[in-house]
């Protein structure tokens, strides 16, 4: 095999901001890499890697029997400390499970909030320590074996009160919303300049159950769909709660407002509450998701409270600083399975919000304030989030692409099912179903089909019903299938979206190329280095926008092997830009099984203009997902996320691991076999045998006692 060059770096950032001498592993710089552009001595990951600083035969030599770790391999001459973990007390609650985005936002100089995603509930580690961790016993297994007869589904909506079943649901469900939703946590730096838990007022939660007990602290909902949610007359169902939300949940990305706000982002909120809705944008009935649990599954939460699946799937803004100030889900910004968001706010401009759909096929989205910026840290910015227009993008082969409106007369134009078997693919389009009383999606395998949909629909306004803010409201509740009907290009699943702090521009972490089982990514914008038209391992694209709504865009990282055009991880996820334009990338692969080892963050310098190294530096703990990296703003702490360690096999016992062998190729395309060790399950961060994994939050951050 031959090592193959990867797409060119040019213009991603400058020298960073920590520093390190040595590393454990005795690693050297790269024979050709830029010494200078790195911050750090890389830490060794599972495969030979351009920055590795080793030649051919030392590669071989070094990578020929490997043991993955179950801990947080950081460089040397670096420390991290735990800042909170699962079952830790966070204001009246608990910190909850399965942390994600990380929004830090510096009060002042030794002041600042840390606003954290709970995403999903990873049932055998959270089961399993449940008891330990919490304090209390769960009553799992119990409800478990009573809902066996029902292979673990029941609609919940159809049991009386009294049931014997309801009252071994409701603990089970309960206690599994707590441990979704938000959590602002306070943080104050200490005298060694080390950030620290404050336990100061503003910590607090918001669950996925905020409100059922309290009317008052029900979230609020702003822009078009509140006119789906108080209509008197709808097609589908409705929760009697007109504008008001019960709780957020499938909380994933998110990003920060200028003005010191947090927006969190509802991802897949398809496993919790029914994702199909009507014509009108009203949803179907939470029987549609029934509640499930058995061994190993658990969802279908919604169910359990008959919550309507239209209002969850928004983005959602909090003001860490401010615990009086209402939790708005803002409806302009469109309903989809939203990742990420990325604020761009320029005085005198509108506001634009960037946003991606993480499903095979999913879209990028950009939001247009129809108002204007005056004062970019003024609070009262929120208020453009409430009116503007809703975009969504159609890329081209290339490079160039346009911004398409999302509004009652945009012409339907859906991509062709032929485009997909052009590039062998058999992926099918999925649109709003041809059957306007019927809700949900349509699946097309063929172009005659799609050309005679377009025949009988010629705009959005023949799809959805309603007048005025009614018929928008509609569409952004369907934003996804709405945005295939016009056009959009269907793309790898956006997993983040950042403004690059140099040039304004818009960077996308695309994080693969799988096509799923309702649709793929376009093969003519989203290929391999070999023009490969379906691309597992990601990449990371630059997109420049334009006037009249067009832009241009070009991929800037490719994930893979180096010896297949990649840069040495794969499945790019979070990302974060230091002030001189630098990247951190932090992964999300579903296995250890595969040749890329745990889960890992990694650093690309922005003159990193040959666009062949990248650097590792930190490797997460077994089955664990790296997550929500950010930076304090001297850029001397990084914060990361350990989200789901032991995922798959819960707590490790002493010694379990299996045995794997890998195919590797060195630098100068020799092949290789490797014996790996992996642990099974996790322990982090107790590091005990048979203790139970927690996912937690951290900072790293370079030792003062090392020079």
């Amino acid at each position: 095999m031959n090592r193959r060059s990867v797409l060119s770096l040019l213009g991603l950032g400058s020298a960073g901001v920590l520093t390190a001498k040595g590393t454990k592993s005795g690693l050297h710089p790269a024979r050709g890499f830029n010494e200078k552009a790195l911050p750090f001595k890389p830490v060794q990951v599972a495969l030979p890697v351009n920055s590795d600083g080793l030649d051919a035969v030392e590669q071989q030599t070094n990578y020929k029997e490997l043991a993955l770790e179950d801990r947080l391999t950081i460089p040397e001459g670096f420390r991290f400390e735990l800042l909170a973990a699962w079952g830790d007390r966070l204001g009246t609650s608990r910190f909850g499970f399965n942390n994600d985005h990380l929004g830090f936002v510096q009060l002042d100089e030794n002041e600042a909030s840390m606003t954290i995603n709970f995403e999903y509930i990873s049932p055998i580690p959270w089961v399993q320590g449940f008891e330990e961790v919490v304090g209390r016993h769960l009553p799992i297994d119990t409800l478990i074996d009573a809902l066996k007869p029902l292979d673990g589904v029941i609609d919940c909506t159809a049991l009386k009160k009294n049931d014997r079943l309801w009252a071994q649901i409701r603990p089970v469900a309960d206690e599994a919303m707590t441990d979704l939703g938000i959590g602002v946590m306070s943080l104050k730096r200490d005298v060694k300049g080390q950030w620290t838990r404050a336990n100061a007022e503003i910590d607090r939660r918001i669950t996925g159950i905020n409100g059922l007990e309290s009317p008052s602290e029900r979230l609020l909902s702003s822009g078009p769909a509140t006119a789906v949610f108080t209509t008197s007359e709808r097609q589908g169902y409705d929760d009697t709660l007109g504008e008001k939300i019960i709780g957020t949940f499938a909380n994933c990305g998110g990003g920060i407002t200028p003005w010191g706000t947090v927006l969190s982002a509802e991802e897949n909120f398809q496993n919790q509450v029914p994702e199909a809705v009507y014509a009108d944008g009203s949803s179907t009935t939470p029987s549609k998701k029934p509640f499930l649990c058995r061994e190993g599954q658990l969802g279908g939460l919604g169910n359990v409270y008959g919550l309507a699946g239209n209002k969850y799937g928004w983005i959602v803004e909090v003001d860490p600083s401010d615990i009086n100030r209402p939790v708005v889900k803002h409806t302009a910004l469109g309903r989809f399975r939203h990742e990420a968001v990325a604020v761009r706010a320029q005085p005198g401009q509108p506001l634009h919000v960037y946003s991606g759909c993480d499903r095979s096929g999913g879209h990028l989205y950009r939001y247009v304030s129809t108002d204007r910026i005056k004062e970019v840290k003024d609070k009262r910015n929120s208020i453009l989030f409430e009116h503007g227009e809703l975009q969504v993008a159609r890329f081209n082969a290339d490079g160039s692409g346009e911004w398409l409106a999302l509004k009652p007369n945009a012409i339907v134009n859906p991509y062709r099912p032929s485009q997909f078997r052009e590039k062998g693919l058999n992926c099918p389009v999925e649109l709003p179903h041809s059957n306007r009383r019927v809700a949900g999606a349509e699946h097309f395998h063929d172009d005659a089909a799609v050309q005679a949909y377009c025949r009988q629909f010629g705009n959005l306004a023949d799809l959805y019903r309603g007048k005025g803010a009614l018929r928008q409201g509609a569409i952004l509740v369907d934003a996804h299938l709405a945005a295939s009907a016009i056009g959009a290009t269907p793309t790898a699943r956006p997993e983040d979206t950042k403004i690059d702090p140099i040039s304004g521009d818009l960077l996308i972490a695309f994080t693969t190329g799988n096509p799923g089982s309702t649709g793929g990514a376009d093969p003519a914008v989203f290929k391999g280095p070999d023009h490969q038209s379906s691309w597992p391992y990601g990449w990371v694209m630059r997109l420049s926008d334009s006037e009249k709504n067009s832009f241009t865009w070009r991929m800037v990282v490719t994930g893979g092997t180096p010896w297949d055009g990649g840069l040495g991880f794969s499945n790019p996820d979070n990302l974060a830009l230091d002030s001189k334009g630098n990247m951190w990338i932090v992964t999300d692969k579903s296995s250890t099984a595969d040749v890329y080892g745990n889960n890992s963050c990694w650093y690309i310098p922005r003159d990193n203009i040959q666009g062949k190294e990248a650097a590792c530096f930190a490797n997460g703990p077994m089955e664990c997902e790296l997550t929500g990296v950010c930076l304090d703003q001297p850029e001397e702490t990084i914060f990361l996320a350990i989200q789901h360690p032991g995922e798959l096999n819960g707590a490790r016992a002493k010694g379990n691991q299996n045995i794997q062998t890998h195919y590797l190729v060195d630098r100068n395309g020799g092949i290789f076999k490797q014996r790996r060790k992996v642990p099974l399950g996790s322990n982090w961060p107790a590091q005990a045998p048979g203790r139970p994994p927690r996912p937690g939050v951290v900072s790293v951050f370079k030792r003062r006692d090392k020079p």
